[in-house]
């Protein structure tokens, strides 16, 4: 309900501006929204907007039979960005229609409020490496899984 609020007091400040005598292109630099969005909304009554915001609200979402999936795994890794989440769903479902990056940031984003599952970022333990000797080098072959500090040639 809150999101409702928040775009119909949008709606109610595009028409205020509009009053005050604000023209279309100084709505849109103001509330930061692009010129068509605050034509169209100056365009529409209150009513009108009201059944916009009704019929977004009821579009169904491509990525809906997956839902479950998704809110599992943010309950178990609330850090997981949703280029990850799009991998793993290819990689559990075959099925998968093929949707855009943008499309599973969104649906991830719709279930994080859903479920009031917010990301939690984990913070990066890191600290400085001592530099090694000029003209020494640190190489780490994954085949035998060997370390060993070599002078650079060349």
């Amino acid at each position: 309900m809150n999101v409702y609020l928040n775009k119909f007091m949008v709606y109610f400040e595009i028409h205020r501006l509009f009053r005050e005598g604000f023209s279309v292109r100084q709505i849109s630099e103001e509330l930061v929204l692009n010129r068509r969005t605050v034509s169209k909304y100056l365009s529409m009554s209150e009513q009108d907007y009201g059944l916009m915001l009704e019929s977004q609200s009821d579009r169904n979402k491509v990525l809906s039979p997956y839902e479950s999936f998704v809110k599992s795994r943010l309950e178990k890794f609330r850090d997981t960005p949703a280029a990850q989440m799009h991998d793993w769903l290819k990689e559990h479902y075959q099925d998968l229609p093929k949707v855009s990056q943008k499309t599973v940031f969104n649906f991830v984003s719709w279930v994080r409020r859903k479920y009031n599952l917010p990301s939690i970022k984990i913070p990066r333990e890191y600290e400085m490496v001592e530099e090694l000797p000029m003209g020494n080098r640190l190489r780490w072959t994954l085949a035998n899984t060997t370390c060993a500090i070599r002078p650079a040639t060349g």
